[in-house]
């Protein structure tokens, strides 16, 4: 069974994700911050995520989310180090997009943290 997420994009003004899963055994939501993201409060998504099972489990979206709060917070690094780990995640499947379309988790992991390189890379010339 694969997981669904909805993912948003440039949260904070940076070109990240925040994704928010449901689980299909289940009739809530996963809880991966998305409310404290989509909001713009990343100190409250990263009190959030930086004690979720989901992110020590290795969730991609728990981690993608992880890292959109540290690049909100100003914490490249973090950020990137969250970015990595969802890539390399054992965990792999698709999460639906703002838009409706479709992404691989891995994809989605590479594009945010492409978008972030890229933002820190312009922001220092």
């Amino acid at each position: 069974m694969s997981l669904t997420a909805l993912m948003t994009a440039a949260l904070l003004g940076q070109s990240a994700f925040s994704l928010a899963v449901e689980t299909p055994t289940a009739d809530k939501t996963q809880d991966v911050a998305y409310e404290e993201l989509a909001g713009g409060r990343s100190g409250a998504a990263l009190r959030k995520l930086e004690t979720s099972d989901a992110v020590r489990a290795g969730d991609p979206a728990a981690l993608i989310n992880l890292g959109t709060a540290y690049a909100g917070a100003g914490l490249t690094a973090k950020a990137i180090a969250s970015y990595r780990a969802a890539i390399a995640s054992h965990d792999r499947y698709d999460l639906e997009l703002a838009d409706g379309s479709w992404m691989d988790s891995r994809l989605a992991a590479r594009t945010a943290l492409s978008r972030l390189l890229a933002s820190t890379a312009q922001a220092s010339r």
